[in-house]
């Protein structure tokens, strides 16, 4: 993706409700649905390899992600998208 289009998705997603409690909340939901999605569009598919790949390319993430968190843990993802309104989220990539 280019900077604009990542732009985009980090406006796009910003809308998305958090499904998390006060206590899940050690990573911005934007950083989760952001790194999940490079990495899918990077032909990952499972829970590790978004982790891997937001360790792999952190350098390049945090250009336009506060990463002072640290990379979602592959737990994280999992919990994050069991939570996520299905219909929010298709709201949001039909709009991006």
């Amino acid at each position: 993706m280019n900077p604009e289009q990542l732009k985009l998705a980090v406006q796009h997603f910003s809308e998305l409700p958090d499904p998390r409690t006060n206590r899940g909340l050690n990573q911005p939901l934007i950083n989760v649905i952001v790194i999940a999605l490079c990495a899918v569009l990077s032909d990952a598919d499972s829970f590790y390899d978004m982790e891997d790949f937001g360790e792999l390319k952190r350098d390049w993430l945090s250009s336009f992600l506060d990463l002072h968190t640290g990379i979602p843990s592959h737990d994280t993802f999992n919990r994050v998208f069991a939570r996520l309104d299905p219909t929010h989220f298709q709201a949001c990539v039909l709009d991006w």
